[in-house]
């Protein structure tokens, strides 16, 4: 399998580095948001190249966490908001397939 390529040169060397299973996530996590992978965002961040998140997918993240509070006052409530947490939910559905289509 051949190494990837950055212009004219092959990224034909790799180093080991020990992190925590938090800092290991926390890596995972900014490297999906930045749409890179985590070797891709070490090697930016390291060599102080400016990196953009795929605000897309931030968005979309963000918005899956509200639907997931909103059915938890759903379930907590005992329904008591079904309405108001349905409308929500319907909205925030629609919304991540406008923003999936964008993309």
């Amino acid at each position: 399998m051949p190494f990837e390529k950055i212009g004219e040169d092959s990224l034909d060397d790799k180093i080991a580095v020990r992190l925590t299973t938090q800092e290991k996530k926390r890596l995972a996590q900014d490297a999906e948001m930045a749409g890179l992978s985590m070797s891709a965002l070490v090697r930016v961040r390291y060599f102080g190249r400016k990196i953009v998140a795929n605000t897309d997918l931030v968005m979309i993240n963000h918005l899956n966490r509200l639907t997931g509070m909103l059915k938890t006052v759903h379930n907590e409530s005992h329904g008591a908001y079904s309405a108001d947490t349905s409308a929500a939910i319907l909205l925030i559905i629609e919304t991540i397939k406008k923003i999936s289509r964008s993309a």
